[in-house]
């Protein structure tokens, strides 16, 4: 038999067969990616770091702050993990106890670890000790009754509020952390504040190397909070 020349339709039905290859090839590779990849993805330990401007990372760049320095310094440690920030500039532990239930429904996946850093505002403001310490109260009790692990970390009033601040303030974490039976890192500011170089300017909000002292100051107990 003679060989029949390929007319021009013939040619344009093998070069859309052709195409419809490819694009199910590239469709078959990247869902086996996903099939792969979903399980590591999922083995991810989620850290929710609920606070005010401290964990917002405030006049600080995207990789600067805390959670992303916290996720990084998890990682390098070997735990898998993602830190997500849930910080606010600005909130008291008032503003704080009404947004809870919106940020933990907002999330895809139960965490594994929620650091409620809350309370700074309060004492910068004078507000009553006996308030913060009913609204942290609230929020123990929602994480509890959601069975979160949780851990609080605390914050000192400044000398210029007086004793009798310090004295009704400084004792709210510790007392609501042995209530709840939940892990407590006492100063959250621990060796950066006090020091220049460290803040950003102002003496309070922490620059990318205060955070980094503040990181390296609470990663032991977040890494057993973690592996427990």
């Amino acid at each position: 038999m003679g060989t029949r020349r390929a007319s021009g339709g013939d040619k344009r039905r093998a070069a859309s067969d052709i195409r419809r290859m490819t694009i199910l090839r590239r469709a078959f590779f990247a869902l086996s990616f996903l099939l792969c990849a979903g399980p590591a993805f999922a083995a991810d330990k989620l850290v929710v770091a609920f606070g005010d401007s401290l964990i917002a990372g405030y006049r600080l760049g995207p990789t600067e702050g805390f959670a992303p320095q916290l996720e990084a310094a998890l990682r390098r440690s070997g735990i898998a993990a993602r830190v997500h920030g849930a910080g606010v500039s600005g909130d008291t532990t008032a503003q704080g106890k009404a947004r809870l239930n919106w940020v933990l429904t907002s999330l895809k996946a139960k965490p594994d670890l929620v650091i409620v850093e809350l309370g700074a505002n309060d004492m910068l403001r004078g507000l009553s000790p006996k308030q913060a310490e009913s609204n942290l109260d609230a929020i123990l009790a929602e994480l509890r009754r959601r069975g979160i692990n949780t851990m609080l970390a605390g914050m000192i009033a400044m000398p210029n509020l007086g004793p009798d601040y310090a004295r009704a303030f400084n004792p709210i974490y510790g007392r609501l952390a042995r209530k709840y039976g939940v892990s407590l890192y006492p100063f959250f500011l621990r060796g950066m504040v006090g020091d220049r170089r460290y803040s950003i300017g102002d003496g309070i909000h922490p620059n990318k190397a205060g955070v980094g002292v503040i990181v390296r100051g609470i990663l032991p107990p977040v890494r057993r909070a973690l592996t427990r």
